[in-house]
């Protein structure tokens, strides 16, 4: 018999990790596609005829449209079995990308960035759910980072390799890539991917009691601060290394691909310590990339210098995906699918506002001084987890 246990056990576990490589495949498809316009600004802005600041509000536009209709479409759609929702995701990741590709002028490609943005979060919330409620709470850090995994990878690979596609053949060719991509990945899925629990529905109100949790309020809060000096300055650094760094054009993405790549290192480190101190790791992270960012206009003129910062800031920057997710979903009593998309959307709060910010900044202060900005809201942000760190603990 205790043969059979381990042969299930093993058995369950082969599943477990199925699912969660799964997951994060999809979430590198879902991330390229939110992200990669950060890349694909400076050419895009080119081509269209707009100025830079103009086309960044194509990432406030995604951001403000994720935070507004996320946490409704969570609540919505909180019953629907998680391998039918993906799957219906990704095709309409596979759709939006493909008029974005098409797009005969920014309005259209606004629109073709507002369809998808609907969906992310629904994706967001429901996944890290997924992927806790599959390894069980003691691993659940853990699990979330290795579907944030996803972030890494498109930091890594999907906006750098997009941005280099863009250079060399117009940025048409990276929407039409991110299309093909999506519709492989909902056919993997809909093959692949084992259908899961189906989830317990909960009444709206009983979900939307999460917001009586003062705690839990301020935990949102605090994400929006993070994310907005993250993107305050990340939005722009395809500008900022051609502008103030002086990297040639036709070398950002490689530079992008680097950010990444010491991403990979921030992923695993915030999910091996968020589940000991979330509020810690926060403040850890928050501290460490505005130190980064500030450093990496500090030392723009010396390669060596650049990089390093650039490492640092990236690091911190990738971390803190997971961080704040995890953190988010653990001050959270009940309605999980729902804080983790709560979480989303604050996320994009902050990405939108960074976003308006650094281009607000750029036109009067020029490129250079978004990193200072950016890094004065880190340290707000710092503050206040602290605060709430000597009030409730870690």
């Amino acid at each position: 018999m205790s043969v059979g246990v381990a042969s299930d056990s093993a058995m369950h576990a082969e599943k477990s990790t199925w699912s969660i490589v799964m997951l994060a495949v999809a979430a590198f498809v879902i991330v390229t596609t939110e992200y990669v316009i950060v890349g694909l600004l400076p050419v895009l802005a080119r081509d269209m005829g707009v100025t830079i600041s103009v086309a960044g509000q194509l990432v406030t536009l995604f951001a403000f449209t994720v935070m507004v209709c996320g946490p409704v479409l969570t609540v919505l759609l909180s019953h629907v079995e998680r391998k039918r929702l993906f799957v219906s995701i990704l095709l309409i990741f596979a759709a939006a990308n493909a008029l974005a590709a098409v797009a005969s002028s920014l309005w259209v490609l606004a629109i073709a960035r507002f369809i998808p943005a609907l969906v992310l979060p629904v994706f967001w919330g429901t996944a890290s759910e997924t992927a806790a409620q599959i390894v069980g709470v003691k691993r659940a850090g853990r699990a979330v980072s290795q579907v944030y995994l996803g972030i890494s990878a498109a930091l890594l690979f999907g906006i750098p390799l997009g941005t280099v596609a863009a250079t060399h053949f117009g940025w048409r060719s990276t929407f039409w890539l991110l299309a093909g991509l999506a519709l492989v990945m909902a056919v993997g899925l809909a093959v692949w991917m084992p259908t899961v629990a189906q989830p317990h529905r909960l009444a709206i109100r009983e979900q939307l009691r999460i917001f009586h949790d003062r705690r839990f309020v301020l935990n949102i809060v605090l994400s929006v601060l993070v994310f907005t000096a993250m993107f305050t300055a990340y939005t722009y650094l395809a500008d900022m290394l051609e502008t103030v760094a002086k990297v040639k054009a036709t070398q950002v993405g490689w530079w992008l691909m680097g950010f990444g790549a010491v991403g990979l290192v921030g992923n695993w480190l915030g999910g091996r310590y968020v589940d000991r101190s979330p509020l810690g790791s926060t403040v850890v992270c928050v501290a460490v990339m505005g130190l980064g960012m500030t450093t990496s206009v500090l030392g723009a003129q010396s390669w060596f210098w650049l990089m390093l910062a650039l490492a640092v800031w990236g690091i911190a920057y990738t971390a803190l995906f997971p961080i704040c997710q995890v953190r988010v979903m653990k001050a959270a009593t009940h309605a999980q699918a729902l804080a983790g998309t709560l979480n989303v959307s604050a996320a994009n709060a902050g990405t939108g506002l960074g976003a308006m910010l650094g281009g607000a900044v750029i036109p009067v202060l020029g490129t250079e001084s978004i990193v200072y900005v950016a890094t004065v809201i880190a340290v707000v942000a710092c503050a206040l987890a602290i605060a709430m760190m000597r009030r409730v603990g870690g």
